[in-house]
């Protein structure tokens, strides 16, 4: 039996008073809602959340993360950003990762963000910071290589790890170079920047769109990724894009050691820089340039969402390093939202791979800043009705009817959230929302289960048919094939829901024995030609050798994603070597629980899930089907020649060489593991004065014991 939590609304409860599992089931809902809308965003340029709602959940998610740090394993999203690169493009490793940005909402999230860098640093109050702060465009993030000054690939974000090859039609952009202009370049250089499409063109390509019957591009930053997606360079040829460079990746030689000055640099190359970037020296002029371009932001023929500030000290970039996602150096403030009032004509009910059971308002279509809108979440029926977690009315009591006139809000180029009901409005045949109590997929009861620690129900109200259910054995099953898994081209969403309709698909392992039984039957189907079927096949046949992390994560274990997954491939190294450990968790093995504690970033909640997961009788049954069709390979060792690279490392007592943070990152960054805690799977002490019970545990388990000058010395 699953272990039950509970589930609270999102904002309505602060995060200070949150219990543990609420801030469990918080933090796992917040996750899933995030990764659609990632995406939705970067993969299929159709956002379906407003930028001020997205960024709300990201606070409340690193909110929640800050208050409760176990809760910040690999698999968490605030340890990556975008989403999987689209199907239909060569796939592009980036060399360097192409990370996001942390947000800033108010001056005073600015004032923080300054105060965080001199704490890091150690920098005295009077000590000045210098800044390249500059308008944050509202494009497609593009990374351009270079080797001997000539283009040799571009490549999109994708999920910052890996992204789409789309050179062929980067090539058609006027505004980035074929070959870079001057003399003694480095021999890589790896120039990142934004792809954008002014208003004015936008609006003419609507027009020509319109006229031919084509597709109606939402805004300016959708037709900007429209064009350049197209697999046909010459179609991204005729549509104007511009390109304003303004970051790096991977290069063998810098030539500058400010922001400020690899601006100027890529402008020597030939590069388009946008010409409102500033250099500021205090949050006070930081500020000021914020509400200055604020105030251009109408007049300017591009769209942007907020301004970014960045340190200009390229070596204090390099101290600072990253946290999660994002840099400690840089930060996105944003502008505040739009406004528009619409009527919600429907409520539907979209059932999950867990059970749950998701409201979706229907909107009648308005235009908010140039966007048409048609749907919003509704999160679960708590939100609708108006009431808290606490039982306390949401907003002086308003609930949500259909009928409603209601206020949305958006920021950027995306679906909104709701703000308000307005009253006066409401139609007097409007009645009380009644949320089904049967999943509306397989008429199984819809529970909301009662938490007995909090004395709450939970929020959300799940199906309780489970593998009979067909919204959750198929979404299973789309998880199993997605990009991130298994991969398995041409096994899409419209496949798989096909196949598991007529009988073919129930479980993963079905997938490889489709050909054996159901070649003749799908060679019937409409749509499914010889050629078709083939290739579909040869796609599945090429996953039959699988790696371990892919393997872990398709398995669709609660709280491990693909981060998560790949932790626990590395940690273990061979799927017989997991498989064993889960069993032995499972079984409440004191030895095995912590060995598995002890890996990098997993705590209570993975094990927990694991522990769930692999207790059920039906979840080993269709594993073991699985793993008889597939050759599932060892674990890559990580590739790094650091000396600490693959240690485990705690940190303790009162440094002087540097600060936590600052020693955690470096460490990181060559490869160690850092934990909290020291057991005999520990490798290096790093012992500070005041150094007291890890010492002490450090000691008694004969882990090796370094002062932070040896710490400094075996990493320099």
């Amino acid at each position: 039996m699953a272990k039950k939590i509970t589930k609270v609304r999102t904002d309505k409860t602060p995060v200070e008073l949150l219990t543990r599992k609420q801030a469990d089931a918080e933090h796992a809902r917040l996750g899933q809602e995030i990764a659609g809308h990632d995406k939705r965003y970067y993969q299929l340029d159709a956002p379906s959340v407003s930028d001020a709602e997205y960024d709300e959940l990201r606070k409340r998610y690193n909110a929640i993360e800050a208050r409760f740090p176990d809760l910040k394993t690999l698999d968490s999203l605030s340890m990556k950003v975008g989403a999987a690169p689209a199907r239909g493009f060569a796939k592009v490793r980036h060399a360097v990762p192409m990370l996001s940005l942390d947000n800033a909402f108010a001056d005073e999230d600015v004032v923080d963000f300054v105060g965080r860098i001199r704490r890091f640093l150690r920098l005295a109050e009077d000590e000045p910071i210098a800044f390249s702060a500059e308008p944050k465009i509202d494009g497609l993030s593009m990374s351009l290589r270079y080797e001997n000054g000539e283009l040799v690939t571009a490549a999109t974000r994708g999920d910052g790890q890996e992204g789409e090859d789309v050179t062929a039609n980067i090539r058609t952009i006027k505004e980035v170079p074929q070959k870079l202009k001057g003399r003694n370049l480095p021999p890589v250089v790896e120039v990142r920047g934004e792809v954008y499409m002014t208003k004015a063109d936008f609006l003419k390509l609507n027009e020509r769109q319109k006229e031919a019957g084509a597709q109606i591009f939402a805004n300016p930053r959708n037709s900007a990724a429209g064009s350049l997606r197209q697999k046909d360079p010459s179609i991204t040829a005729s549509r104007p894009l511009g390109f304003f460079a303004y970051a790096w990746g991977e290069i063998s030689e810098m030539p500058a050691d400010t922001q400020s000055g690899m601006i100027k640099w890529f402008e020597h190359c030939g590069f388009t820089t946008n010409p409102l970037t500033k250099m500021c020296r205090s949050v006070e002029e930081l500020i000021a340039f914020h509400r200055k371009i604020g105030e251009q932001r109408s007049g300017l023929d591009y769209d942007i969402d907020g301004v970014v500030y960045k340190v200009d000290r390229i070596d204090w970039q390099g101290r600072l390093g990253f946290v999660s996602r994002t840099p400690r150096w840089a930060i996105a403030h944003k502008f505040p939202a739009e406004q528009a009032t619409t009527t919600l004509i429907g409520i539907d009910i979209q059932v999950g791979r867990t059970g749950a059971l998701t409201p979706v308002g229907k909107l009648e279509p308005v235009g908010v800043g140039g966007v048409i809108v048609q749907n919003v979440t509704l999160h679960n029926e708590d939100y609708i009705k108006g009431i808290g977690g606490d039982g306390e009315p949401l907003r002086e009591g308003r609930d949500i009817r259909i009928g409603d006139t209601v206020i949305i809000q958006r920021a950027g180029d995306v679906i909104p959230q709701v703000v308000d009901v307005v009253l006066d409005k409401r139609p007097k045949s409007a009645k009380p929302y009644k949320f089904p109590t049967e999943c509306p997929v397989c008429g199984s009861e819809a529970v909301r289960e009662h938490d007995a620690d909090t004395g709450r129900l939970d929020a959300v109200r799940r199906c309780t048919g489970g593998f009979i259910c067909r919204a959750q054995a198929v979404e299973h099953l789309k998880l199993f094939a997605s990009r991130r898994a298994f991969d398995i081209d041409g096994l899409g969403e419209k496949q798989i829901e096909l196949f598991h309709e007529k009988g073919w698909l129930k479980e993963p392992a079905d997938i490889f024995s489709l050909e054996r039984k159901h070649r003749k039957e799908l060679l019937e189907e409409e749509g499914y030609g010889e050629t078709s079927v083939r290739n579909l096949f040869a796609a599945i046949d090429a996953r039959r050798e699988i790696a371990l992390d892919r393997v872990i994560y398709a398995l669709g274990i609660r709280h491990v994603g693909e981060t998560t997954a790949l932790s626990l491939a590395r940690g273990y190294g061979s799927w017989q070597a997991f498989h064993d450990a889960a069993l032995k968790v499972a079984k409440g093995d004191g030895e095995a629980i912590a060995d598995m504690d002890a890996l990098d970033q997993i705590g209570d909640t993975v094990i927990e899930a694991v522990t769930d997961y692999f207790k059920e009788k039906r979840n080993l049954a269709a594993v073991e089907r699985l793993v008889k069709q597939v050759k599932v390979l060892d674990a890559e060792k990580p590739k790094t020649d650091s000396k600490v690279a693959g240690k485990t490392v705690v940190f303790t007592g009162s440094l002087e060489k540097f600060t936590r943070d600052e020693a955690k990152a470096t460490a990181e960054r060559l490869g160690a593991k850092v934990s909290g805690s020291v057991s005999k799977k520990t490798d290096y002490v790093v012992a500070g004065p005041g150094a007291g019970s890890k010492l002490a545990e450090a000691q008694k388990h004969g882990v090796t014991v370094l002062s932070e000058d040896e710490w400094l010395k075996l990493i320099s």
